[in-house]
């Protein structure tokens, strides 16, 4: 980190239609409390991530501004600028994010909806939908938050598989994986599968077997664009405690599909461990919406004791 003359730095990537908001940047100006360092290109100068505490900084007539150099220029800088504002500060608007979205399948088309929707703040199915408008046909293959290459029709070959097991159950796990092109541990999941859902015409098992349906919860996009407008207050994103409860309202941000996929995840055996942890957090958290619509902030959530 280094301190540098807020006169020497200039705008990066623009990712407002609309550009810096006034607001807030008064806001910033007026807040009480030491503002992080921004994020600005070694070799150009330009802020990747940060304008509005730079605006800040100028209204409050400071001559300097800490700073954290990046190496990284063009779109991976951009793509820098829209993670690092998912983090904290002032929400994009949906309309920014989708644009955003727009340009982050245009530069990397191999990596996965998935990807790109961590990065934006956008649902996968949103950057989807996004990805199948524009002009060109993505890669057969795209590269997911893990950095795994996967291809995009993955269910293709489950289906595939289901039916080999289907019509020719003595074949080994390798021996489907091998034919289909798929890891063995996905033949085994789709193995059990079939075997979940029992059988039927003469005996044999469905293609696809049923999916877990995932408890009723908000939904993901509204409380993504709620969190998100919490971070865009000062008294969280920049003080340790606001941080962490943003953190923990923001893993609640799953979408039906995630959650139907962490269920189908948790092993039979650990099922009655992880319902007692369900059930426990949903208590804590009853008690600190009890506390907070009190008018108590100040209170602790209650703790009960485990059943035996």
């Amino acid at each position: 980190m280094e301190q540098v003359s807020v006169d020497r730095l200039v705008a990066g990537p623009a990712l407002r239609c609309g550009g810096p908001c006034p607001e807030h940047v008064r806001e910033l100006a007026a807040a009480g409390v030491a503002l992080p360092p921004i994020v600005v290109q070694r070799d150009t100068y330009q802020v990747v991530d940060g304008m509005h505490r730079l605006l800040a900084a100028r209204a409050r007539g400071a001559a300097t501004i800490a700073v954290r150099f990046v190496d990284a220029g063009g779109d991976e800088a951009f793509v820098l600028a829209v993670q690092l504002n998912a983090a904290h500060g002032l929400p994009l608007s949906l309309s920014d994010r989708k644009a955003a979205a727009n340009r982050i399948v245009a530069s990397h088309p191999a990596w996965s909806d998935r990807r790109i929707a961590a990065v934006t703040g956008l649902s996968a199915d949103t950057v989807g939908e996004i990805r199948r408008n524009g002009p060109q046909a993505g890669p057969a293959a795209r590269i997911g938050r893990d950095g795994r290459l996967r291809p995009v029709d993955r269910m293709a070959k489950r289906r595939v598989a289901a039916e080999l097991i289907s019509n020719q159950p003595e074949l080994s796990l390798r021996q489907v994986a091998r034919a289909v092109g798929i890891s063995p541990e996905t033949v085994r999941s789709v193995r059990a599968e079939l075997r979940s859902v029992g059988d039927c015409d003469g005996g044999r098992s469905r293609a696809v077997a049923a999916r877990a349906v995932p408890p009723p919860s908000p939904h993901p996009e509204d409380w993504a664009v709620t969190v998100q407008r919490l971070r865009s207050d000062p008294t969280l994103c920049f003080t340790d405690n606001g941080r962490v409860l943003l953190r923990l309202l923001d893993m609640h941000s799953l979408t039906p599909a995630h959650w139907a996929a962490i269920l189908r995840s948790v092993p039979a055996h650990n099922r009655p461990t992880v319902a007692r942890l369900a059930e426990r957090s949903a208590r804590v958290w009853q008690s600190i919406a009890e506390h907070l619509s009190q008018g108590q902030p100040e209170a602790r959530p209650r703790r009960r004791k485990a059943a035996a």
